[in-house]
């Protein structure tokens, strides 16, 4: 598969939110403004990719020529551990605001399910480093694109005349369900 397929089908076709039901968590909790949902997209785009070349690093080098190829999962939840706690550490330092703004979120990236996928998706794969690195920043920008998307929406929702019934998280629920659809679509492209 060629990188601008890799890319296409990880932002659209095969969006790890929208058509691959990973990382819902953070994409409910976070993205109920677009400034914290801009912040966690790149810290999941920092963390995702960095992730995606250590682990690929570590699976190839280390786990399979040891034949440990069954403690994948195991190494690769420490090394995304690992990462969460140096952006973490950067971005107290750095942008204390940001920090505040994701809280709780912040540290749940590293049960984010979606970096997972990722690094297990790759193996996968077999993707060679470039196409590791490729997919993981393309997720990644999907990811921060549910965000964003997701975020407006929600903004704009909660200017809305809505029924009491409709306000909050039913209304989210509703309009993932719908973007899923949308997204859902871009499948089609691939087939032609």
């Amino acid at each position: 598969m060629s990188l601008l397929a890799i890319i296409f089908v990880a932002i659209l076709a095969d969006n790890i939110v929208f058509n691959q039901f990973l990382g819902i968590c953070p994409y409910l909790g976070v993205s109920k403004r677009l400034e914290t949902s801009l912040g966690m997209g790149i810290a999941v785009i920092f963390v995702m990719a960095l992730s995606a070349i250590v682990t690929w690093v570590v699976y190839n080098f280390l786990l399979i020529p040891f034949d440990l190829g069954y403690l994948r999962t195991i190494a690769f939840i420490l090394i995304i551990a690992g990462l969460v706690q140096l952006v973490e550490t950067i971005l107290k330092k750095t942008n204390p605001t940001l920090f505040r703004a994701l809280g709780i979120y912040l540290p749940l990236i590293t049960t984010n399910c979606a970096i997972l996928g990722v690094a297990i998706l790759n193996v996968q794969a077999e993707h060679n480093i470039i196409e590791t690195i490729v997919y993981a920043i393309a997720v990644a920008i999907g990811f921060t694109i549910a965000l964003i998307i997701m975020a407006g929406i929600r903004e704009r929702l909660e200017l809305a005349d809505l029924s009491s019934h409709l306000r909050g998280a039913a209304v989210s629920l509703v309009t993932a369900g719908i973007l899923s659809l949308a997204f859902m679509g871009f499948k089609g492209i691939m087939t032609l």
